[in-house]
């Protein structure tokens, strides 16, 4: 079998865990390509020995699976990648939450025996487009979690005319707000009150940031509705996230979003289940009293 492999190249204490999984795919004989960033961190940084195929650059990798090292960023990252190919992915969690990576350093060596013993699941997770004439043609316009327009270099809110298949839907007096898919809605939308969406739903969230009104909430919408997005700003400017990655745009610009025409493949271990992912990792409907 091929695998790529992506890794986080700021936390050198737990990139070691990446030798482990070298090391177990060394095992199998695996077709082992690394990308390049990953690869030099690892062997200069912290001058481990490895045996591997060859490195890559940007998108120009094939495998059967491809492995993020890292937290939930990190498999971000390597979506970003892998795009249109349609390879699963599989997160190894050395973060610290992991809803996306979310195999443990200690599950590695079984996670791959199953994976070639073809005792795994895939899961489809949908992405978000962004049109938007004032993007960087570097920039990728596609988000697995979530899009988001945020305030700039002011205190001030900004206003956010939001139309739905072309029918004004609200105009958002805000901080900002968020465009989340379901596989982000445990993200960023979550953390300013948005709702907690089962990965496998054709849904969209939009979640206010800090709405200056008694009487916004988030709204969930069908998946295959138009979003579109112009926005108002006391200096003229705001701030555009795609999955993190940031951009400042001029107010003048239109923005439309609706779900790719394409989806990312997450591979996940048998029996593995949201709910107990959002009770372990998020205490959710714990009672803290017992």
């Amino acid at each position: 079998m091929k695998f790529a492999i992506f890794g986080n190249t700021y936390q050198a204490k737990k990139a070691y865990h990446a030798e482990v999984l070298f090391n177990v795919l060394n095992k199998y004989n695996a077709e082992i390509y690394v990308y390049k960033e990953f690869y030099d961190f690892l062997t200069k940084t912290l001058e481990l020995e490895l045996q591997i195929t060859e490195t890559f650059e940007d998108e120009m990798f094939n495998a059967d699976i491809v492995v993020s090292v890292g937290g939930d960023g990190t498999f971000l990252k390597a979506a970003s990648h892998v795009g249109r190919k349609g390879i699963p992915i599989l997160g190894v969690n050395t973060g610290r939450l992991g809803f996306l990576a979310d195999v443990s350093p200690d599950e590695i060596e079984s996670t791959i025996d199953n994976i070639y013993k073809q005792q795994y699941t895939i899961e489809e997770r949908s992405v978000l487009q962004l049109e938007c004439s004032g993007l960087q043609p570097s920039s990728s316009p596609y988000a697995l979690n979530e899009i988001a327009i945020l305030k700039r270099d002011s205190s001030s809110m900004i206003s956010i005319h939001t139309s739905i298949n072309g029918k004004h839907l609200i105009t958002y007096q805000a901080d900002g707000l968020i465009i989340a898919t379901p596989t982000g809605s445990t993200a960023y939308s979550l953390s300013v009150g948005g709702p907690v969406i089962i990965p496998q739903t054709q849904t969209i969230a939009l979640t206010p940031v800090a709405p200056h009104s008694l009487n916004v909430r988030p709204i969930v919408l069908c998946d295959d509705l138009e979003i579109t997005l112009e926005v108002e700003s006391r200096n003229h400017s705001f701030l555009i996230a795609i999955d993190g990655r940031n951009e400042s745009l001029d107010q003048h610009n239109t923005l439309t979003i609706r779900k790719a025409d394409y989806s990312i493949k997450v591979v996940k271990q048998t029996g593995a289940d949201f709910f107990d992912t959002l009770q372990s990792k998020m205490l959710w409907g714990i009672d803290s009293r017992r």
